[in-house]
């Protein structure tokens, strides 16, 4: 299959007006427009990229799945323009309650589609994108067969641990199934374990998941592999049996924020090696 790498000038991608007197807007302005703590992920994240690889136009529905404090929501809504819906996609109580113990974080997330809407209606301003929102497992009729894309960004680990046999993740798969257009795109990029590594440790617990894996259960559901690509790959990073994601820039989980050096070698390696799928909704 091929792999694919894009230029960012290749991949300047339709634009959409931000104000009636304004001159079109390309995907390379909005990003060059986000804070620069935002800039310093694209290294990473290499949202152009990985957008114009899964096929993200402007005037799409698009579902994102843990969209979180709006990383890349706030990419989105300007570039989906007025025509253009983000549909927002948190994990159940299940889910959060065996990844979390927090009893305040997981009160507050029963409010979480009514909080998050408004919260990314804030963002959208005057020509952004609709928001909606809905919680996985729970997907309303009216979303049906509505999306052109659902974007799982390193989304999928957290939905894989806490249940056995990974019922969750395929809860959240056949929402996927369920919320697309024939023809609809599911977008994954997640931190991607190595074939050696044991299936326990590569299991979501340490981050990682498995190509083989994840590309199993998506066509169980029905679901046709497109193309995959080394966009968000990063061979630096070389996870042992005892390691996990979080010991990687931006967390530095388990560093002393005085240990100089060890930070200094974890932000060598960079964030962690990525798969990034695209399948396809017969």
């Amino acid at each position: 299959m091929t792999r694919l790498k894009y230029s960012l000038v290749a991949f300047a991608l339709a634009a959409f007006t931000a104000t009636p007197a304004a001159a079109a807007t390309t995907l390379a302005d909005i990003l060059a427009a986000q804070p620069e703590a935002v800039q310093d992920r694209y290294q990473y994240r290499n949202p152009e990229e990985t957008l114009a690889f899964f096929g993200v136009e402007p005037g799409a529905t698009v579902v994102e799945v843990l969209p979180g404090g709006g990383w890349y929501t706030k990419i989105l809504l300007p570039y989906l323009g007025a025509d253009g819906k983000v549909i927002g996609a948190d994990y159940g109580l299940d889910t959060w309650s065996s990844v979390y113990s927090n009893e305040e974080f997981l009160a507050a997330r029963e409010n979480w589609v009514t909080d998050w809407t408004e919260d990314a209606g804030g963002w959208a301003g005057e020509h952004g994108a609709a928001v909606d929102a809905f919680v996985l497992g729970s997907l309303p009729e009216s979303m049906r067969g509505t999306a052109d894309a659902f974007l799982f960004i390193r989304a999928m680990h957290n939905l894989n641990r806490p249940a056995p046999d990974g019922a969750h993740l395929k809860v959240a798969i056949q929402d996927a199934w369920d919320a697309l257009k024939p023809g609809g795109i599911v977008g994954i990029v997640q931190h991607h374990a190595r074939d050696e590594m044991p299936d326990a440790w590569a299991d979501g617990s340490n981050g990682y998941l498995k190509r083989g894996y994840v590309v199993a259960l998506m066509e169980a559901a029905g679901f046709e592999l497109a193309d995959e690509s080394d966009i968000n790959a990063n061979e630096d990073d070389q996870p042992t049996e005892n390691d996990h994601v979080w010991r990687l820039p931006p967390s530095f989980s388990g560093v002393a924020d005085d240990d100089a050096e060890t930070r200094a070698a974890r932000r060598s390696i960079g964030e962690s090696n990525r798969m990034t799928l695209k399948f396809v909704k017969p």
